[in-house]
């Protein structure tokens, strides 16, 4: 702020004098400070995700596509890795976005192609993580069934239908995005034309179906697959229960804060997104990079087998790894059934 004075009794040089004063400080300066705060400790954790997330799932895409035996397992991490790895790799735009403070200097094009593939791979990797499960499910409950009916061919076809299910969950939402000039800045977001209720359309679908439904199916999956181990009292290592609840609390505490936020702007106000939403959505892809250390790496066999980290990958992924469905359980158990069919019709 700046005061003149005019001195009446002076004139020429020096007649006016100029006083400088700063303006107090505000609640909207604070509000930048912790702004700029965030988006610094968002940046960091961008650039991991990135790095880790590229790499570990870059590894799962190598081993399942070129080192493994092509199997209904290597078919579903394959996928899921490819969605995960997509995910992390388009994830360096926002990067740049968000260290510009949110300016976009891709264009109209690159601001919906950016967000349509994040979308999509966000909805794929959700989707693969709950056809994972739901397999597994399967596999423990009808264990002849699913070995006699679980083919290579079905599982491609499955996740042929999955990945066109995830580009059209992400249609809408890339229709409504462009590029906004606001002074010297543009920004990439929904277009002005889209209303209030509008956004909680999208908002409502977006949680119902990329986070309820596949979280209560990966929910329901881990328990029945819980209560059938006990009853048949094989619980395998690699189903204990600490392996299971960190799967199922990970996605729940990844994507939930970024739907749960997402209302909230939309409810109260748009300061509350600035300050959370870097936070949250930094959140939620954590979960891309988290998948391939949740599914892969916390095994037994990588923690006593550290000489070959491909060779760890594929034993982890393979058909043997699938509870009660491996060829070495199977047999295992029928001449059991056979021994008291026969000792019953001896009695």
């Amino acid at each position: 702020m700046e005061i003149k004075f005019i001195n009446p009794w002076r004139s020429g040089f020096g007649a006016t004098l100029k006083i400088k004063m700063e303006k107090p400080t505000t609640g909207r300066s604070s509000f930048d400070v912790a702004l700029k705060h965030i988006r610094t400790f968002s940046l960091v954790i961008y650039c991991v995700i990135t790095v880790v997330g590229t790499v570990g799932n870059g590894l799962v895409i190598y081993v399942t596509g070129f080192k493994m035996k092509k199997t209904v397992n290597s078919v579903w991490f394959f996928n899921l890795a490819l969605a995960d790895f997509l995910f992390t790799a388009f994830l360096i735009f926002s990067t740049v976005s968000l260290y510009q403070e949110l300016h976009w200097p891709f264009g109209n094009f690159m601001c919906k192609l950016n967000n349509f593939v994040s979308l999509v791979n966000m909805f794929a990797s959700v989707f693969f993580l709950t056809a994972i499960n739901l397999d597994r499910c399967i596999s423990t409950l009808v264990v002849v069934w699913a070995q006699n009916n679980r083919t290579v061919c079905k599982a491609q076809v499955i996740s042929a239908v999955i990945w066109l299910a995830a580009g059209t969950c992400s249609t809408p939402y890339t229709y409504f995005r462009t590029t906004i000039l606001e002074g010297n800045s543009t920004f990439c977001k929904y277009s002005p034309t889209v209303t209030k209720e509008l956004k909680w359309s999208l908002y409502t679908f977006r949680f119902v179906v990329g986070f309820l439904i596949p979280f209560l199916a990966m929910l329901f999956s881990y328990v029945a697959i819980g209560i059938r181990s006990r009853q048949l009292q094989m619980l395998r290592k690699q189903i204990s229960h600490r392996v299971i609840f960190i799967i199922v609390v990970a996605f729940f505490i990844c994507w939930l804060p970024f739907h749960v936020l997402s209302f909230v702007e939309l409810t109260f106000s748009e300061k509350i997104g600035q300050i959370g939403g870097p936070l949250t959505m930094s959140l939620a892809f954590m979960n891309s990079c988290l998948n391939p250390i949740l599914y892969v790496f916390i095994r037994v066999d990588f923690q006593n087998k550290l000489q070959s980290l491909c060779f760890v990958v594929e034993h982890a992924l393979t058909e043997d790894h699938l509870p009660f469905t491996s060829s070495r359980f199977v047999p295992s158990q029928f001449p059991r059934v056979a021994r008291r069919s026969e000792s019953t019709a001896n009695a």
